[in-house]
């Protein structure tokens, strides 16, 4: 079915389809400016009982995000499901590739600028934990970077309420959803969640960050699952001998399999950033060092 208007945005241009959902560039005219527009794929728009699971998606979204305001965290503006072609959920206009993208292309291309990377995905990170927010899905797949150095938070359909003492003491816990190779050993345990969940995954990408790889692969689910739960992480440094002790040690602990032996908080761990430093030497720019070679 072609799309041309959803509610008063205009649809403009398809930005990204996968199996559930379409990413348009669209156009508020009252407000006079460009937006993200999500909503449903037509073959899940068809599906009554596999729409009903996407609107839910989107609606989370909404829930979450809607009052946020960080410049490290998407900023969502509107949804609506009710009177409208198709449910739809709005989001500022924020053209990016996603870190993954960046990790693909290889750390000499980016390290020089990982330090600030890392420390905005902490405040992210932190920002988010701190409205009482448990993620349940950081990866590098999950925060977008432009050309100007601009980062955000992405993607919050199936963040929880952090989860205190009660329900942890009486058992509640959630449904086992997130991404196998940066899940803390509680979630896939399915056990009631706070924010050190997420700097468990957290400490996971910035691993992936800083070596090309996150720190545990398998050959299958259970293998990669296994090794979350009963097997030492590396040391940081082992990949990268670039890497300061103290970055590594941060992560070290960050990784740790019980919750009480990672930092207490997001801030914690955000704040312990910020007084280290992650290189031993600070990597140059790949500009700077074509000219330096064309300058010999």
């Amino acid at each position: 079915m072609a799309l041309n208007n959803l509610g008063r945005y205009r649809l403009l241009n398809s930005v990204n389809t996968g199996a559930d959902t379409q990413i348009w560039q669209g156009r508020d005219d009252r407000n006079e400016c460009f937006v993200a527009i999500k909503t449903l794929t037509d073959k899940r728009f068809a599906d009554k009982k596999e729409a009903a699971k996407v609107i839910a998606m989107l609606r989370q979204e909404y829930t979450v995000g809607g009052k946020m305001d960080h410049p490290n965290v998407i900023h969502i503006l509107d949804f609506a499901e009710e009177d409208v072609q198709r449910p739809f959920l709005v989001m500022e206009w924020f053209p990016a590739g996603n870190l993954k993208k960046l990790v693909r292309e290889g750390l000499d291309t980016y390290a020089w600028k990982l330090p600030d990377i890392l420390r905005k995905m902490a405040e992210g990170v932190a920002y988010f934990n701190a409205q009482g927010w448990v993620h349940r899905d950081i990866k590098p797949d999950n925060f977008v970077l432009n050309d100007n150095g601009e980062l955000k938070l992405i993607d919050f359909a199936i963040s929880v309420r952090a989860q205190g003492m009660l329900a942890k003491l009486f058992g509640k816990g959630n449904s086992v959803q997130g991404t196998r190779s940066y899940m803390s050993p509680e979630q896939i345990r399915g056990q009631a969640l706070d924010q050190r969940a997420d700097i468990y995954s957290l400490a996971c990408t910035f691993f992936e960050m800083v070596t090309g790889q996150p720190p545990f692969t398998g050959t299958t689910s259970n293998e990669l699952l296994h090794k979350h739960l009963n097997t030492a992480p590396p040391p940081v440094d082992v990949y990268n001998k670039n890497i300061t002790p103290e970055f590594t040690q941060l992560i070290k602990q960050s990784l740790a399999k019980k919750p009480a032996d990672r930092p207490p908080t997001s801030n914690d761990f955000l704040t312990k950033l910020k007084t280290i430093r992650i290189f031993k030497r600070n990597p140059v720019a790949p500009q700077i060092i074509v000219q330096q070679k064309e300058g010999n």
